[in-house]
């Protein structure tokens, strides 16, 4: 595994894969990877896979945790040198931002609800450096997780807008043994929290649609109520089309339920997609 940490450099390399008619896939993480960062590796079908570590701090609120988000490079390493990583970007928040920011892209109607609504400008950030490294990679396909499925979507919606020739494909939600979706911030739970941690996904899954249903109304309201009496403190529950986040109408056969909750530190995020 390679690793570079300036774009002239990456470009190079890049250009001369495409000499060889190379096809490239990137992966691009925060870094503190676990299982579900290494299965964006594992399933990214290409003759080079380029992984891409970067802190983004246009994606993190006032009062969020950049300074103190985890950040394990050395175990990054290894564990990528064990999957079939060929080559790892690391730039430095001048290399992708030297003159600080004054361009930014906004996928707006899907970046206003949901975490967008809790999380003002968050997804102002993630279009913007996905953008950036998109541009500066140009792989034929990128991963991504669907436990941030709101993102994904949003990147999906970015890419086509802006006639992007990139492939982007969401990978199904890697979940510890007790049903937890993996997630980096799942280290600030303490024990007892931890036990509860679990209780989100357990409590979306039991959330029961029917096809024809015309009002969720009910259904998110139980779930919110369920989940704080469990000890969450929950932002939301909601169900939405699939491929929209609109919501549902009674014809619509493809939904997702989306949700997310504080607890203690942690701010949780889970979904699950429905098909009738």
């Amino acid at each position: 595994m390679n690793t570079i940490s300036t774009i002239p450099n990456l470009r190079a390399q890049i250009n001369e894969w495409r000499r060889q008619k190379k096809t490239i896939a990137l992966v691009p993480t925060m870094g503190n990877l676990h299982a579900g960062h290494l299965s964006l590796v594992e399933q990214a079908v290409a003759d080079r896979v380029v992984v891409s570590i970067f802190v983004n701090p246009l994606q993190f609120g006032v009062g969020e945790d950049y300074q103190t988000y985890p950040r394990t490079f050395e175990a990054d390493c290894e564990k990528l040198e064990k999957v079939s990583t060929h080559l790892l970007f690391t730039p430095s928040v001048t290399e992708l931002y030297p003159a600080g920011m004054s361009s930014y892209v906004t996928v707006p109607k899907l970046s206003n609800i949901l975490c967008g609504a809790s999380r003002p400008d968050h997804f102002k950030g993630v279009a913007t450096v996905v953008n950036i490294l998109l541009n500066i990679v140009q792989p034929d396909k990128a991963l991504f997780g669907e436990k941030d499925y709101q993102q994904l979507m949003i990147i999906k919606r970015m890419v086509a807008d802006l006639f992007m020739p990139i492939e982007i494909i969401g990978v199904p939600i890697v979940r510890e043994a007790d049903g937890l979706a993996m997630s980096s911030r799942n280290q600030y739970l303490n024990a007892e929290q931890r036990a509860i941690a679990p209780c989100l996904w357990k409590t979306i899954d039991k959330m029961r649609l029917e096809s024809g249903e015309r009002n969720y109304t009910s259904l998110e309201k139980n779930a919110m109520q369920a989940l704080a009496e469990l000890g969450f403190k929950p932002d939301y529950v909601a169900v939405r089309q699939a491929q929209t986040l609109e919501l549902p109408t009674a014809a619509d056969k493809d939904l997702v339920i989306l949700a997310a909750a504080w607890l203690g530190k942690a701010r949780l995020i889970d979904n699950k997609i429905v098909s009738f």
